[in-house]
């Protein structure tokens, strides 16, 4: 197998705000400094749930600055670049590079999408013009584009591209990839599913969930890497309710609503994404209370 950038679970950071919507970089230090005391293996910047549509390149240079500057090596950073424009995610890929990332996750082209010829195309010039190890993202539900595994396999064959977050939800899709790529690293990208992509052969998890609860979804792994599946399959099904609760709207409307429920900072999401309802932040509010969070 390819040498794994991490095993076990990665946390996919929110990114929090000041009241004012800037940057809450004092906040981001005590999130990341919780994240590392509670034992996550890796974590990702400016992602989907680190709402990296909504920043400028400045703040997400210096988003990735102050986060490599609190992380201190302890445990790799990889941040989130991807875009449906090839030459601007190569901007933002070789910016991570210059701020101290240790990696970058790329999410496949949105609205415009492609073909599977200008995904590989798309990636292979990713990866050609940076220095860093690329993890794939493949999420169709929030592109609209769907890989194929034989595009996968042809993408793992780059030296640079050394991973995939799978978060299809479609556990055949990911059974293929393992099948025709059994050396290449994968990681769920959906909370309910650790458990059947670490079955197939998968390295961990990139996670929402992990936010709220990071220690508990880095057990799920441990627990199956020891060879535990019965307490591995336990955690996992009883964190199946706290899952459904931070989706019950669109990420990350829920988990910054349940950390600030939490004390942790958060504040709101950016435009146009608006707060959790009334009704909403209150289910959060129980199911934290009755997970002792």
């Amino acid at each position: 197998m390819k040498q794994p950038l991490f095993e076990g679970a990665a946390t996919a950071l929110i990114t929090p705000f000041k009241p004012s919507g800037e940057l809450d970089l004092e906040g981001l230090e005590i999130l990341i400094e919780r994240q590392i005391d509670e034992g996550i293996s890796a974590l990702v910047l400016a992602g989907t749930t680190g709402e990296a549509s909504t920043l400028t390149f400045e703040e997400f240079g210096r988003l990735i600055a102050s986060a490599c500057k609190a992380i201190r090596g302890r445990v790799p950073l990889i941040a989130g670049t991807g875009n449906n424009n090839t030459a601007k995610a190569i901007k933002w890929s070789l910016e991570a590079q210059k701020r101290g990332a240790d990696a970058i996750l790329s999410v496949t082209p949105y609205y415009n999408k492609t073909t599977q010829e200008g995904l590989i195309r798309h990636y292979e010039m990713i990866a050609n013009h940076t220095e860093l190890p690329i993890i794939l993202y493949h999420i169709p539900s929030r592109t609209g584009m769907k890989m194929d595994p034989k595009t996968v396999k042809a993408l793992s064959e780059h030296e640079r591209i050394i991973g995939i977050k799978e978060a299809s939800g479609d556990l055949s899709f990911v059974a293929d990839i393992a099948s025709l790529c059994p050396q290449f690293p994968i990681y769920s990208g959906n909370d309910d599913q650790i458990l059947p992509i670490l079955s197939l052969g998968g390295c961990g998890v990139i996670s929402v969930l992990s936010n709220i609860a990071p220690k508990a979804v880095q057990n799920i792994c441990r627990f199956f890497f020891e060879g535990d599946f019965r307490n591995a399959t336990a955690v996992q099904l009883r964190m199946i309710p706290m899952i459904r609760a931070l989706f019950s709207s669109v990420n990350p409307i829920p988990v910054k609503k349940a950390l600030e429920l939490m004390g942790l900072p958060a504040g709101k999401p950016r435009m146009p994404l608006v707060e959790c309802d009334e009704k909403a932040a209150a289910q959060l509010k129980c199911m934290l209370n009755e997970f002792g969070i």
